[in-house]
């Protein structure tokens, strides 16, 4: 006769509940008594990772436009918030409704254009009025107008809200065409640093790091977000460079064993409409 199925030691949530509350629920009897050793054996620290891969898997949902995947990877993303409140809940210092009614009050206060009798002419107004509120609930004004900024953000996401930050002081060119005179300035300056006989790695970085931060100048004045252009970029280039595979492959050639001219003329198909992209 065979066995009967052993008997859970802990229910799952009643399914009947909102989907809020079954998941906070399920979260911290994975953390209690007979719960999962692994999801016990978690701290702040130790899903630091797991939260950056999470956002970073919303990202690329949206950028693919694809709705299916974009539902679950909110839901793992929003699993890593509630997780990290229950931690927090466990050693008395605050819950998950705190942290939603937190947001949820900030939000009312620093939209009184919405929710009170402020007024703001168009999305700049909003943002400018944002600060404002932002800075009066900071009380002391901060030492400089960059504090603040994330130390950990991309470095392109960081150069831009640099920017930004610079840019409402007045620090900021009129437009972009001044920009592209300093693009020229500073690879110029990168050709000078790498003439220069032994230069240091350390300056030649600098330069780079110098034109890099143009380029996203550039893209801000272009009202371009400079993280999803390269996203764009990065992901055009792979779409490209498989179909160089591809074409190889049905040609009977092998890519490694290829000279950089005969790649290109490869690549130049693929470009011209033998393969991904069209520009």
């Amino acid at each position: 006769m065979p066995s009967a199925e052993p008997t859970p030691t802990v229910l799952p949530p009643d399914p009947s509940l909102p989907g809020i509350d079954q998941l906070t629920e399920i979260v911290a009897k994975l953390r209690g008594p007979g719960g999962c050793p692994w999801d016990r054996e978690q701290t702040h620290v130790t899903l630091r990772a797991g939260l950056l891969e999470e956002a970073h898997e919303v990202v690329a949902a949206i950028d693919n436009r694809d709705d299916a995947n974009l539902r679950e990877e909110l839901g793992d993303l929003l699993l890593q918030s509630v997780f990290h409140a229950q931690l927090a809940a466990e050693e008395g210092r605050f819950t998950f409704d705190d942290v939603a009614r937190e947001i949820a009050t900030k939000l009312v206060r620093r939209h009184p254009h919405v929710f009170a009798a402020d007024y703001c002419a168009d999305s700049a107004a909003v943002l400018q009025r944002w600060e404002e509120i932002k800075r009066a609930e900071k009380g002391d004004a901060p030492a400089s107008a960059l504090d603040g900024i994330p130390g950990g953000l991309p470095a392109l996401m960081l150069a831009q809200k640099t920017q930004k930050k610079a840019a409402r002081l007045g620090f900021d060119w009129p437009d972009a065409a001044p920009v592209f005179d300093k693009l020229h300035e500073e690879i110029s300056e990168i050709r000078a640093a790498l003439a220069a006989p032994k230069t240091p790695t350390d300056d030649i970085e600098d330069e780079l790091g110098d034109l890099l931060f143009t380029v996203v100048n550039l893209a801000r004045k272009l009202h371009l977000d400079a993280e999803t252009a390269l996203h764009r970029g990065t992901r055009k280039f792979a779409a490209r460079f498989r179909a160089v595979e591809q074409l190889a492959a049905t040609r009977g050639v092998v890519l490694e064993k290829l000279s950089l001219p005969e790649i290109d003329a490869l690549w130049d198909e693929v470009k011209c409409g033998n393969g991904s992209g069209t520009s």
